[in-house]
């Protein structure tokens, strides 16, 4: 799962106009156009970004259609950035038409509009709020979202493999700056990588925990992301989220403890991401291997959400 970034493809994209309806068409809904954008800019304050600011936006220039304004190959963070600032000012992307939110965008900026259809069209994850009625009350929080972000064919893998070993849940936590490469490119095995951001105590693998408390803490439920404007959803600078992810009971699960270890990624897919406003966190006691628990957990999933 990769974002094509060869220039041939960008320009045809740009010239055909495929990405030209990408916000018109987004099934989504305005909360979680926010939340795509607030991740974007959370790797592009990181200090990490040149490493997990993956992909990088490939925008033609409007005003020069042969050439790129944005392209991984030259990466001008402060001119990215000052377009997203430029994009976070019009915030009222669930009102009026979008014709009229691109006036907007381009009075401020000419690359404020082409960068947020890059950023929605370049999400290869399936992100959908949940209605109120289908969400898991004892995360508390408004904001969740069904989060499937494996391809088709790992989603294959993963169900073929449930059919031999059966599966659980379990929560994987990550600092909000790295969802706009996990929403883009999966769940990776970061361990002994350049990507690695804690270490690997108990070996290489994806980390998941049963238990809430141990994810949320790996969530950096103090970051800070100084948004301009005023935002319609997610209005907090103080942003973390867990997701909640099903995991393949083989003997390849390694358990210490609360701390899992997973090493083949194709046996991790998550299922859903919880959002949380202002540093707060839900309930830190969520145990998903209690009855009551994975039985909430496969009732909404039951509810044909996907």
């Amino acid at each position: 799962m990769t974002i094509c970034t060869r220039e041939l493809c960008v320009f045809s994209f740009y010239t055909l106009g495929v990405m030209s309806g990408a916000t018109e068409e987004v099934a989504t809904g305005a909360e979680v156009i926010d939340l795509l954008v607030a991740m974007c800019r959370a790797a592009l304050l990181s200090s990490r970004k040149s490493l997990i600011f993956e992909p990088f936006p490939s925008v033609v220039d409007p005003y020069n259609p042969k050439t790129l304004a944005f392209s991984p190959k030259r990466k001008r963070y402060d001119r990215l950035q000052k377009a997203l600032d430029s994009v976070l000012l019009i915030r009222k992307m669930a009102q009026g038409p979008y014709s009229e939110i691109k006036k907007q965008m381009d009075k401020i900026d000419p690359l404020a509009y082409p960068l947020l259809q890059w950023i929605l069209a370049s999400n290869r994850s399936h992100i959908v709020k949940l209605p109120l009625n289908r969400q898991l009350k004892f995360m508390h929080t408004p904001h969740q979202f069904l989060l499937i972000s494996s391809t088709p064919s790992k989603e294959a893998c993963f169900q073929t493999a449930k059919k031999l070993y059966g599966s659980t849940f379990a929560f994987h936590g990550s600092h909000i700056e790295n969802w706009h490469s996990i929403l883009r490119n999966g769940l990776i095995n970061a361990s002994y990588t350049k990507l690695q951001l804690h270490g690997a105590a108990y070996g290489k693998g994806i980390y998941l925990s049963p238990i809430s408390s141990i994810s949320f803490g790996y969530s950096g439920k103090n970051a800070h992301l100084d948004l301009p404007g005023q935002p319609r959803f997610l209005e907090s600078r103080n942003l973390n989220c867990i997701a909640l992810c099903e995991v393949i009971t083989s003997k390849d699960l390694q358990k210490h403890g609360n701390i899992w270890v997973c090493p083949v990624p194709d046996h991790v897919c998550t299922r859903f991401l919880f959002v949380y406003e202002n540093g707060q966190v839900g309930n830190v006691h969520i145990n998903t291997q209690e009855a009551v628990i994975h039985r909430e957990i496969l009732q909404v999933i039951a509810s044909k959400l996907y």
